[in-house]
């Protein structure tokens, strides 16, 4: 794990703009930061998992996470895929889980790509992602989670948009650090995004 990582599962908030500040000055990419921020927040998630850390420290994390964005995203919006552009994405952390970080990366490179994005926010409860499908007509929804016990509120969501008679209508990518192939196939979403970029370009395919 690497030093900023390191810093971020420890919470040690000035260590942690430091050496953003210092990454930023060399002229580190963006999305290199972001992706050691975001093995850091899986290491908290994994001490919150095993009861070392609490909500306090997990929300402690965010709102580091927070100020570490605020820092990155200038940089992050001169990094826009090629402008294609169109359509309504939704997008929400699923229940259970505040983290927005992997979200909102992803919101600031759609709009940069011309799309329209709803964001539902975080800690989302499944009626309202059903609601918002419903009612916006969005040809995708993207799930987002950083912790590893909310894997079954992804699949509650996906069984509540088939339950609704949408299922046909909606394309459902998933994503966040832990997610993988096997946590898709079991919640029967769509699509796995294994970044940001790539949940950008799956979007981009969804309405070509």
């Amino acid at each position: 794990m690497g030093d900023l990582a390191q810093a971020l599962a420890n919470l040690e908030e000035k260590k942690v703009y430091q050496l953003i500040d210092q990454k930023i000055t060399e002229g580190a990419n963006p999305l290199d930061i972001i992706q050691e921020c975001n093995d850091g927040m899986v290491r908290v998630g994994e001490l919150f998992s095993e009861q070392k850390y609490f909500i306090s420290q997990l929300i402690y994390s965010a709102e580091i996470l927070k100020q570490v964005m605020k820092k990155l995203d200038p940089l992050l919006s001169g990094i826009q895929a090629d402008s294609a552009g169109g359509g309504k994405i939704i997008i929400g952390t699923v229940k259970g889980d505040i983290h927005d970080i992997g979200k909102n990366i992803v919101i600031t490179l759609l709009k940069g790509s011309g799309f329209d994005v709803i964001d539902l926010g975080v800690d989302v409860p499944t009626e309202k992602f059903v609601e918002s499908v419903k009612e916006s007509g969005a040809k995708v929804l993207g799930l987002s989670a950083l912790l590893n016990f909310t894997y079954p509120v992804m699949k509650e969501v996906v069984d509540a948009i088939n339950a609704a008679g949408l299922r046909d209508k909606v394309k459902i990518i998933i994503g966040g650090t832990p997610i993988n192939e096997q946590v898709r196939e079991y919640a029967g979403a769509d699509y796995y995004a294994k970044d940001a970029v790539a949940g950008v370009n799956i979007c981009k395919e969804i309405y070509a």
